[in-house]
């Protein structure tokens, strides 16, 4: 008994792979800065250069004279500043934001560090993963405030609501996904893979500190960038963080103390929730990356690059000048 053969002839499907990148891309791409000393943070090494870079007057702890009442948990781009802003016109002032961390009058930069690497790699002594965060080290950062949102609150979103029992806590979030990647591409991904801010950081003692803190411990940390690439983090790791996150504060915080919050949600939702009277006013949108972002990105150029580019002209001078000198007696 004979077997028929048929022929099927499949027409060529379109390619939707997208084109290599080019030389330059690769290129820049692999010159991420965060990849180099890309040790692990823990490490001796980290120890020693902290203490090169010093603050000459570290500022005094904070004191709490207030209870702090409201944690704004939501991951960075979920509109962390027009919380704050609002959250600023219902009277919660003061309301700590993450550019607190870098504009603060006082630095206090290093004690983020600390904390962040108390969080991450344990404290002193510690066994078994039972570190915790209380409330009087965030007190030391944080004591002048009675709300807070963005860095500090996502970051260390667990430690702060079991520290703060009796504040209320608002998960802020956005509805579209894709459009917060942007968002964190253009912002939190350009700033990481700055080679001027990277470089202003070896040349000035401020700016290392916030590319230390941020750059190193608190961005990189929240999205699992272990080897400091950023970008990569967010494009595999943003939704799943997004996800877990925003379970876990469900998992820890009562229900008549947690209010799921988005950006297009308003003024309504947010004052039923902290028993305040809305305002009559538009709703506050601040830190756009078109506006916000980037103003507060020429302000970091203005204060740390400027200033960074003056210690190397000082450091050439010093260094022309030992130069002399040790030609004048040695040769």
């Amino acid at each position: 008994m004979g077997t028929n053969k048929s022929t099927t002839t499949n027409s060529p499907t379109p390619s939707t792979t997208a084109p290599p990148p080019s030389p330059l891309t690769t290129l820049l791409t692999t010159l991420n800065p965060n990849r180099y000393l890309s040790l692990s943070l823990h490490h001796p090494l980290w120890t020693l250069v902290e203490r090169l870079y010093a603050l000459p007057s570290p500022p005094p702890p904070r004191k709490r004279t207030r209870p702090m009442q409201v944690l704004c948990v939501g991951l960075p781009r979920t509109g962390t500043e027009s919380l704050q802003q609002a959250l600023l016109h219902l009277g919660y002032d003061h309301t700590y934001h993450g550019w607190d961390i870098v504009y603060d009058s006082e630095c206090h930069s290093p004690g983020w560090v600390r904390l962040a690497r108390k969080k991450w790699y344990g404290g002193v002594g510690t066994r078994g993963g039972g570190v915790a965060v209380t409330a009087e080290e965030f007190d030391e950062l944080l004591g002048h405030s009675v709300a807070v949102t963005d860095a500090a609150a996502s970051v260390f979103a667990a430690e702060m609501v079991a520290a703060y029992p009796g504040a209320k806590v608002v998960l802020n979030m956005r509805r579209d996904l894709e459009g917060w990647e942007r968002s964190l591409d253009s912002t939190l991904v350009h700033a990481n893979e700055s080679w001027g801010f990277w470089i202003a950081s070896w040349l000035d003692r401020e700016c290392f500190w916030a590319w230390h803190v941020y750059e190193r411990f608190l961005w990189p940390l929240l999205f699992r960038a272990g080897d400091g690439d950023l970008k990569r983090a967010i494009q595999g790791n943003a939704r799943w963080v997004q996800r877990e996150h925003a379970n876990m504060v469900r998992g820890m915080v009562p229900k008549d103390r947690l209010l799921e919050w988005y950006i297009e949600d308003g003024w309504e939702p947010l004052c039923e929730f902290l028993g305040k009277p809305v305002p009559d006013i538009p709703f506050p949108h601040a830190n756009a990356v078109s506006s916000g972002w980037k103003a507060r990105e020429e302000q970091a150029n203005k204060r740390w690059v400027e200033r960074a580019f003056l210690n190397l002209i000082v450091l050439g001078v010093g260094l022309v000048g030992s130069i002399v000198v040790a030609r004048m007696y040695v040769f």
